[in-house]
C-alpha cells in the first residue's frame, strides 16, 4: 500500500484492550455468563466437543440430532480446529470453566486483527488522520457488538475478518501484485468456511477483472488471483469432503460446483491476461463474454444454482420457518419488524458507498482503491437487501471509507474552525457509526411487537443451570422447541429431534407438526422416534404456536392447562423449563 499506510498503528493494542474490557464488563454485568445464548454458538461448541471426543474430521453428522437418525450439518471443520485447540489448551488449567474462558478468549482474539485491518485500510483511504477512526469505528458497530462479544463461537466473526482481509489484499494488489495471491487464498478460505462469503468473493473477482480492463498492467494480479483462488478451492474441497463425496452437487457448502466455478475463473483470468495488448473496449467485451461462458457452464453443471442454497428445502419449511427467521428476511421485512438494526447496519454502508463513488470521480490518483471499495459495497448492499444476514459481512467493509470521511471533515475543521464544519463532523460521526444510528432510532417511540416475551425470560432457559436436572438423567430422546435443541445437546447427554438447521428437514418438520398439529398425530411422532421426554421453555416464541395451530394441538392444550394424561409433568419448582415424561400406550 502507499499513502499513509506506513504510519505506525501503535494505538492498536490500547484500543483493543479498552474495547475488550468494555465487552467483558458488559457481559459480566448483564448476568448472562457463561454467555452461550445463541443456537449457532451452542451447536458450534457442541460440535467442537464431539471433535475433541474423537468424531472424525469428515464426519459432520450430529448423531444426537434428528434422533434416532442423526443429521449432517453444512459447517466446516476449519473453524472447529482452532476452537478445539483453544479448548484443549484451556482444559488442563480451567477444568470445568474451560468453555466459559474460551467464550471470552475466542471472539476477543479475533477482534484484534479486525481492528488492525480496519486501521490499515483507513490509512490507505484516508491518510494518517483516519487512523483513530479506523480503530474506533469497528468497536461501535452493531455488527462488532453482535459478533465479537464474549460468547460468540460461531464462524461469522471469522467470515467478517476474511472479508476485510480480502478487501485489503485486493486494494493492495493495485500497487503490489503479489497481494493478489493472498486475495485468492483468502477468498477460498472464506468459501470453505461458509458460502455466505460468496457475494464478497464475487466482488473481488469482478474488481480484479475491471482492474485489468482499466489498465493492462494489472494482468499479472488478475491472473494470480484467479489461479490461486482456483487451486486453493480445490484444496478446500479436499480438506473438507471425503474423496467418495467429491462429485456431490451441494450449494450450501463447499462442493464440486464451487470448485468448478473457481477453476473456470482461474482459467478465464489466465487466458484474459494473454490478450492485454488489446484496447480497453475489447478487453471489456472479452471479459464479459468470459463471464457469460463461465456462468453458462456452471448452469449446465448444476441448474439449481439459480435457485440458491435452499433449493432442496421443503416448501412448507420455507414458508413457515425459513421466511420467519430474522436473518433470512429481506431488508424491508426486517425494517418492518424493528427498524433499529437494519438502519444501524445500512446507513454506514450508504455513507461509505457515496464517499467511495465521490472520491473515485474526484481523485484520479486513488481511483482504483475507491472503485474497489465501491464494488465490494455495491455487491454486499445488493445481497443485504435480499437477505439482511449479509449485513454481517458488508457493514464492516464500510468502516475504512467512513474513517476516511471523518478524517477529511476533521482536516477541514482544523483548517477552518466554525459551526458548519463542527456540525459536519457530528453528522459524519453519526452516519459512520451504526451504534449511534441505532440509538437515535431507538429513541423514536414504536408500538411493541405482538407476543414478544421478555428477553430475560427466554435467556433464563438457555443458562447451564436450567439444564442441571436434565443433565443428571440417563440419556433420553427429547422433543423440544427448535430453538432449545442446540442447548440441550450442549448441556445434557440427551438427543433431540429439532434444531434450527436446514439439513435436518425431517426433524424440523416433525418438531413443528408435533407442537402445532393434532395431539393424536403428535403422539404418533413421539412413538415413531421413541421419544421419552418433552421439554419446553414457555418464554420461547415457538410455544405460542404458528398461525394454523389447532384447538387440539400441544400448543393450545398447554395454554389451556389441559395436556393429555400421557404427558406427565416432572418439572422442578423454580426451573424455567417444563419437563413432561411420555407414558407408553
Amino acid at each position: 500500500m502507499t499513502r499513509g499506510s506506513k504510519v505506525a498503528i501503535w494505538p492498536l493494542l490500547p484500543c483493543w484492550a479498552l474495547a475488550a474490557l468494555a465487552y467483558v464488563t458488559k457481559a459480566i454485568l448483564s448476568g448472562s455468563t457463561p454467555l452461550i445464548l445463541d443456537s449457532d454458538d451452542a451447536m458450534r461448541l457442541n460440535e467442537v466437543h464431539d471433535f475433541l471426543g474423537g468424531q472424525g474430521w469428515f464426519d459432520l453428522v450430529q448423531h444426537r440430532l434428528n434422533t434416532p437418525f442423526g443429521a449432517e450439518l453444512h459447517w466446516s471443520r476449519l473453524i472447529d480446529l482452532p476452537e478445539a485447540l483453544l479448548l484443549a489448551m484451556l482444559r488442563p488449567f480451567a477444568g470445568a470453566m474451560a468453555d466459559t474462558v474460551a467464550a471470552y478468549v475466542w471472539p476477543l482474539a479475533l477482534l484484534l486483527p479486525l481492528l488492525w485491518l480496519s486501521a490499515k485500510l483507513a490509512l490507505r483511504l484516508g491518510r494518517r488522520e483516519a487512523l483513530w477512526a479506523g480503530l474506533l469505528l469497528p468497536t461501535l458497530s452493531l455488527i462488532t457488538l453482535g459478533e465479537f462479544i464474549p460468547g460468540r463461537f460461531d464462524h461469522h466473526s471469522a467470515q467478517i475478518l476474511l472479508a476485510l482481509a480480502l478487501l485489503y489484499c485486493t486494494i493492495a494488489a493495485l500497487d503490489r501484485p503479489r497481494f493478489a495471491l493472498g486475495a485468492g487464498l483468502t477468498a477460498a478460505v472464506a468459501l470453505a468456511i461458509g458460502i455466505e462469503g460468496l457475494p464478497i468473493v464475487a466482488a473481488a473477482a469482478i474488481a480484479f477483472a475491471l482492474m485489468w480492463v482499466a489498465e493492462p498492467r494489472h494482468a499479472v494480479a488478475m491472473r494470480d488471483f484467479g489461479l490461486s483462488f482456483g487451486l486453493a478451492m480445490a484444496l478446500g474441497l479436499a480438506q473438507g469432503v471425503m474423496p467418495s463425496r467429491w462429485s456431490e452437487l451441494r450449494l450450501d457448502a463447499i462442493s464440486i460446483v464451487y470448485v468448478a466455478a473457481a477453476l473456470l475463473c482461474g482459467l478465464a483470468f489466465l487466458l484474459l491476461s494473454m490478450i492485454s495488448n488489446r484496447t480497453a473496449p475489447i478487453r471489456l467485451a472479452v471479459a464479459l463474454l468470459a463471464g457469460i461462458i463461465v456462468g453458462g457452464l456452471l448452469l449446465v453443471l448444476d441448474p439449481a444454482l439459480l435457485q440458491g442454497p435452499y433449493a432442496a428445502l421443503d416448501p412448507w419449511l420455507v414458508a413457515n420457518w425459513l421466511s420467519r427467521v430474522a436473518e433470512s428476511q429481506t431488508w424491508l421485512q426486517s425494517f418492518r419488524d424493528d427498524p433499529i438494526y437494519p438502519l444501524g447496519v445500512t446507513v454506514p454502508v450508504l455513507v461509505a458507498l457515496a464517499l467511495s463513488i465521490w472520491n473515485a470521480v474526484r481523485h484520479k490518483a486513488e481511483r482504483g482503491a475507491w472503485l474497489i471499495s465501491a464494488a465490494f459495497l455495491i455487491v454486499g448492499l445488493a445481497i443485504m437487501l435480499i437477505q439482511i444476514r449479509a449485513a454481517r459481512i458488508v457493514t464492516p467493509l464500510a468502516v475504512p471509507a467512513c474513517a476516511a470521511l471523518i478524517a477529511a471533515v476533521w482536516r477541514r475543521l482544523v483548517a477552518r474552525p466554525g459551526l458548519r464544519p463542527a456540525l459536519a463532523m457530528v453528522a459524519a460521526g453519526i452516519g459512520s457509526t451504526g451504534l449511534a444510528v441505532g440509538l437515535i432510532v431507538a429513541l423514536v417511540p414504536l408500538p411493541p411487537l405482538p407476543g414478544n416475551a421478555a428477553p430475560g425470560a427466554r435467556q433464563a432457559c438457555l443458562q447451564p443451570s436450567a439444564f442441571t436436572a436434565l443433565a443428571g438423567l440417563p440419556p433420553e430422546r427429547i422433543m423440544a422447541p427448535v430453538d432449545l435443541g442446540s442447548h440441550l445437546l450442549l448441556f445434557t447427554p440427551h438427543a433431540v429431534v429439532g434444531a434450527p438447521y436446514h439439513r435436518n428437514q425431517q426433524g424440523l418438520l416433525d418438531t413443528f407438526h408435533f407442537f402445532n398439529g393434532p395431539i393424536d398425530a403428535a403422539r404418533g411422532i413421539l412413538e415413531a422416534r421413541g421419544i421419552g421426554l418433552v421439554v419446553i421453555c414457555p418464554a420461547m416464541p415457538e410455544i405460542r404456536g404458528m398461525v394454523e395451530h389447532g384447538p387440539d394441538s400441544f400448543i393450545s392444550l398447554y395454554a389451556a392447562n389441559a395436556l393429555p394424561a400421557w404427558l406427565v409433568d416432572q418439572s422442578l419448582p423454580g426451573s424455567p423449563l417444563r419437563i413432561y415424561a411420555v407414558l407408553p400406550r
